[in-house]
């Protein structure tokens, strides 16, 4: 890189580069930032502060299939296992997964810790 160096009072004051030369110089720079960016991710993930819904999920879940149901199935749970755990009926968990019913925070909840995910991962919107 070939830079001009202008001076005042005698001091270095700018550098003038080429601008192909200053454009590499912001792609590294961006590169660096992502890097940072990427690596607090990953720290933040091993340290269980993030959590990651599997592509698959998603897909399906924007299809319109309802998130217990796919959890519950990615947990290798059975309705009437995931209930039992959760402490609820399992009629009461088939109508949550359905739509048929909303399901109180507390039971919404219960099913979370039960299939380790985040409330908020269970929920729509």
């Amino acid at each position: 890189m070939k830079a001009q160096i202008i001076e005042k009072d005698g001091k270095p004051e700018y550098a003038v580069i080429p601008y192909a030369d200053y454009l590499r110089l912001l792609q590294a720079l961006e590169d660096k930032a992502d890097a940072a960016v990427v690596a607090e991710f990953h720290e933040a993930y091993r340290a269980g502060r993030e959590f990651m819904v599997p592509a698959e999920i998603l897909r399906r879940e924007l299809e319109g299939e309802a998130p217990i149901k796919l959890w519950r199935e990615r947990r290798g749970l059975t309705q009437q296992a995931l209930a039992d755990q959760a402490g609820i009926s399992k009629p009461y968990l088939s109508q949550i997964e359905s739509g048929k019913r909303q399901g109180t925070v507390e039971t919404l909840a219960a099913i979370a810790r039960v299939l380790a995910v985040p409330l908020d991962v269970l929920t729509e919107g």
